[in-house]
């Protein structure tokens, strides 16, 4: 496949560190220096599904088609105020698509499993040609906004690709270690008249060292696995686009892969934690800027709840 168009879209209140510190134990200083966080964008008045169509709109916008075109929608989410329908069926509606759709659960590694799931429809199907992938999050629904461990690191926000068959996208790997302890939130079900088991409900939970030792050591196997694929060596990468988690992360592996900062753009600062939305994010704006020039090498890498992790390398 080929990316054809790109988008993005925000809430539009602006939380910085300063205003944090009026009810959290917590200082710009600490959170910047611990994270690479300054601000982030999050949901007050808006819908998230709003702001995932709004990002669907401009990347359909930039690759030249209507919603009518696109033969499949997969919409990359954790949590929404809906169970039920997916909310890739109402950003279809929004739309104005009549194509199926799907919803997909990969937590901060579901653009990279989206792309996967995108590639084998292209490769196999005849009759579909033209995909729009989303990825609509608002984790800060998801934390306790009196844990300052976990509430700062998180903003909303929607990314979208639009994708179509092409021969750009040169290797992907996926990989699942199932370690629900290290990052997880449950929530409890609607009461019925027979359940008698203990049922857990609370915010989400994060053990920050563990997260940080699994995103290095799955993010280093899985770039190294499709520039290996590829029959390339690091230095021959333009750009690494990681998942936006924490800055200390993407140095960490940035120096273990012996490459200069300028090959490993961020956006931490501005937005935070989008989960599965970092990436796209990322490249739009990276796109927006002309900064990504055809033939461009590419490789792609998250990780995620699960543990989920994946990387792609694409030429753009």
């Amino acid at each position: 496949m080929k990316i054809l168009g790109t988008g993005s879209a925000h809430p539009s209140k602006t939380v910085t560190n300063d205003m944090l510190e009026h009810f959290l134990d917590t200082s710009d200083e600490w959170i910047r220096t611990r994270t690479g966080i300054r601000q982030r964008q999050l949901i007050t008045d808006e819908k998230l599904e709003d702001i995932a169509v709004s990002a669907a709109q401009k990347a359909l916008d930039r690759a030249g088609i209507s919603p009518k075109d696109l033969d499949f929608i997969i919409c990359s989410n954790v949590v929404n105020e809906y169970i039920t329908p997916a909310l890739s069926c109402i950003i279809q509606g929004k739309l104005g698509a009549e194509c199926p759709c799907i919803d997909l659960n990969g937590a901060c590694a579901g653009f990279i499993y989206s792309l996967d799931i995108a590639e084998s429809y292209l490769s196999s199907k005849s009759d579909i040609n033209n995909i729009l992938i989303v990825c609509a999050e608002e984790p800060t629904r998801m934390v306790d906004w009196a844990d300052r461990g976990t509430c700062v690191l998180f903003g909303d926000g929607a990314g979208a690709v639009v994708v179509g068959k092409g021969d750009n996208v040169k290797s992907i790997r996926l990989s699942t270690t199932s370690k629900q302890e290290s990052l997880y939130q449950q929530r409890k079900l609607q009461d019925t008249p027979f359940i008698t088991k203990d049922e857990a409900h609370g915010p989400l939970v994060m053990n920050g060292q563990e997260v940080f030792k699994l995103a290095v050591s799955s993010s280093l196997r899985d770039i190294k696995g499709v520039i290996s694929d590829s029959h390339l060596t690091e230095n021959d990468v333009d750009h690494f686009l990681l998942h936006q988690a924490n800055i200390r992360i993407i140095d960490t592996i940035r120096q273990s892969l012996n490459q200069d900062k300028d090959k490993f753009p961020n956006n931490i600062d501005k937005y935070g934690n989008t989960s599965s939305a970092s990436i796209p994010i990322l490249l739009d704006e990276l796109n927006s800027r002309n900064e990504l020039r055809r033939g461009d090498k590419i490789v792609l890498s998250a990780f995620g709840a699960g543990f989920t992790t994946g990387a792609c390398l694409l030429y753009w």
